[in-house]
């Protein structure tokens, strides 16, 4: 079997998603947020099984794009890239089938570590999802963020369409 069979959560997530990423201390307080636009890829051909690409805009007119190529093997998403390395695997627990968990550390820094979870909408048009930062065994940020799918054909979005 394939990515896409192995993985339907997953693969329910294929498209054009628009969001908000809200970054909070230990303490609850806000210390950032930013709008997003991400191209989650299952690409018919090609090294990479999934390919995520996130477009990230702040008020004051900063944008980032970050590019994340994966591999695809014993059920799980794999990255190894210069920003990060992890995985993401389905939670066969959920009988619901909403839920996805990531794990994931930031390349050059091996003392920080972050788990996400995504959770979906029955309807799969909505999403959201939690990340933990974990320094050293303790939590040094949480990142919560929604996402509304804006289409589900990512390759008319990227021409333009």
């Amino acid at each position: 079997m394939g990515i896409r069979e192995d993985m339907p959560i997953l693969a329910s997530n294929e498209g054009v998603w628009d969001g908000v990423y809200r970054y909070y201390d230990p303490t609850g307080k806000l210390v950032d947020e930013h709008r997003s636009r991400l191209f989650c890829r299952f690409p018919d051909s090609g090294p990479h099984p999934y390919h995520q690409t996130n477009h990230y805009t702040w008020a004051d007119g900063r944008t980032e794009v970050r590019d994340f190529p994966a591999m695809y093997h014993d059920k799980r998403v794999w990255w190894d890239n210069e920003l990060i390395k992890g995985w993401a695997a389905e939670v066969g627990l959920d009988g619901l089938n909403r839920t996805v968990m990531l794990y994931w550390q930031r390349t050059g820094d091996p003392d920080l570590y972050l788990y996400e979870m995504i959770n979906m909408s029955d309807d799969r048009t909505r999403r959201c999802r939690t990340w933990h930062w974990i320094r050293n065994g303790q939590l040094e940020l949480r990142t919560g963020i929604e996402e509304t799918l804006f289409s589900k054909d990512w390759r008319a979005v990227e021409a333009g369409g």
